[in-house]
């Protein structure tokens, strides 16, 4: 009973000097650990006298509980310890402006667009710029399109109502304004 006690004053002041989370550990293992101290006790009570073991048993028990009980209480310290120390060195400064999203990036398609007409631009080649929406006159028959030709089909073209004076708007199908 008495080597329970100083077995108990050991092990608890080991945990209360385990400096650092590793040091705990060693200290558990030596401890609780499947060749530690306490369970080499444990052990001890298979070959003990029922009367013994019914006397031993609660005191051993109470001992694991009461060192395992330690090490966790030490080993949330040291967490809380590390964190304080972490948040010590990890200031910031709540009055500084927000850092501003990024705005996005060009689609890849409009970015190969951007280089095709930058390579044509450096060989002298510009780019036309017209409306999107042009009247069938300008659209085909100025470019000697003739009336029966596919690119005049419905399937081809997409036309709009016919206005008030007869003409007949289309979304531009060719490259010349």
């Amino acid at each position: 009973m008495d080597n329970i006690e100083t077995l108990k004053r050991e092990l608890t002041e080991a945990v209360a000097n385990a400096a650092d989370e590793a040091a705990l550990e060693a200290v558990r293992v030596a401890a609780l650990g499947k060749k530690g101290r306490i369970s080499q006790l444990m052990k001890g009570l298979g070959q003990m006298s029922p009367e013994e073991r019914k006397e031993q048993g609660p005191v051993l028990n109470a001992l694991k509980n009461d060192i395992a009980d330690a090490i966790a209480a030490r080993a949330h310290a040291l967490h809380d310890a590390a964190l304080a120390a972490r948040l010590a060195t990890e200031k910031i400064d709540i009055t500084l402006p927000v850092r501003p999203e990024p705005a996005g990036s060009i689609h890849p398609v409009t970015q190969v667009i951007d280089e095709v007409v930058a390579i044509f631009a450096d060989m002298d080649f510009s780019v036309a710029v017209g409306p999107d929406i042009e009247t069938d006159f300008y659209n085909f028959t100025a470019l000697n399109i003739p009336p029966e030709h596919p690119a005049r089909q419905m399937h081809d073209t997409f036309y709009f109502h016919e206005k008030a004076d007869g003409e007949r708007p289309v979304l531009r199908t060719h490259t010349s304004p």
